[in-house]
């Protein structure tokens, strides 16, 4: 596969006039609300997701349930009222993290690095500078689509692998921000790896999510705080035939500066270990780390921890005893 045809064969969704279509209309007035509101000041928005997260917390439905599950899993030490909490400051942070999201696209790139602060950038560099390949290791923040933004703003190209969304709307905007400084590439799931290593082999920074389920067939488990965690076995490979160092990175939205802090840790040396219990570990482990501190930040809301290690056992997501 030739530069030209991965170029030609990366995601990119365009506008289409069914878009206007009453179907849709729901998506645009949210759009012509959301985009005001994304301009008031920060602290306006912060109010607003907490008043927003105190209500939502109280209802053990959806989204808001899969925290709840997700939590009591991961740390069945911790009582209802400091899960509650984490429930309540997880939503608050992504209240305020979305309504004031709008102005990356808005504002454009002043802005975007006016409001950003980067610890560590000298760690990829180095990596850089060596001549090496690149894949940045983040968690599922609400901030996550900032780093690579940022970078790409930066000059530096950028590759991803994205699930198309549902909505064609929805999916063609997260695209058209993703994508506003055309110097970066994304690839649905279905296009394969291949298309994503190769672009890694050509100086893009890769950039890996390794936290949702995957299901059985395609992970491994691994500790994951107190529980097992379906875990896909891919990086240490990917690593491999990329030809790429490992550098572990973390965004995060500031409730109380409304900025974005990212940081960019050291390579990770000796991996892969050709083992993938000891990878996967290293990986959920260093996920355990920076989570740790800044609980709130990370998207609680997927079913985590849907496959079970026990074939038999009823998904967590399903069990009754998580209604109240």
């Amino acid at each position: 596969m030739t530069k030209s045809d991965l170029a030609a064969n990366a995601y990119n969704p365009t506008f289409q006039w069914r878009f206007l279509s009453p179907k849709y209309w729901g998506i645009w007035l949210a759009l012509l609300v959301g985009v005001p509101i994304s301009l008031l000041p920060k602290r306006w928005h912060i109010a607003m997701a907490r008043l927003a997260a105190k209500y939502l917390a109280q209802k053990r439905r959806g989204t808001v349930r899969n925290i709840w599950v997700n939590l009591s899993l991961c740390f069945p030490e911790k009582s209802d009222a400091e899960k509650q909490k984490i429930v309540q400051d997880c939503l608050t942070t992504a209240g305020a993290f979305l309504l004031s999201f709008p102005r990356i696209s808005l504002l454009g790139r002043r802005y975007l690095e006016s409001h950003s602060e980067i610890q560590g950038l000298e760690h990829l560099e180095a990596v850089r500078a060596r001549g090496d390949n690149v894949i940045l290791l983040t968690p599922h923040t609400w901030a996550i689509d900032v780093l690579p933004i940022l970078l790409a703003a930066k000059g530096s190209p950028v590759v991803a692998m994205v699930k198309q969304q549902k909505n064609p709307v929805a999916d063609w905007l997260m695209h058209r921000q993703r994508m506003q400084f055309d110097t970066s590439r994304i690839f649905e799931r279905s296009a394969g790896i291949k298309p994503y290593m190769k672009s890694i082999r050509e100086g893009y920074l890769g950039y890996y999510l390794p936290d949702q389920d995957h299901g059985r067939e395609l992970s491994v488990f691994s500790h994951f705080f107190a529980t097992e965690k379906a875990t896909l076995p891919g990086l240490g490979k990917l690593a491999k035939l990329s030809r790429a160092k490992v550098v572990p990175c973390f965004t995060r939205f500031d409730l109380t500066t409304g900025r974005y802090h990212i940081d960019i840790y050291p390579e990770w040396h000796d991996f892969p270990s050709n083992d993938d219990a000891i990878d996967t570990r290293r990986m959920n482990a260093y996920l355990e780390q920076v989570l740790t501190e800044h609980l709130e930040q990370y998207m609680w809301i997927f079913q985590l921890l849907r496959t079970r290690p026990d074939p038999d056992e009823i998904s967590p997501y399903k069990d009754p005893k998580w209604l109240n």
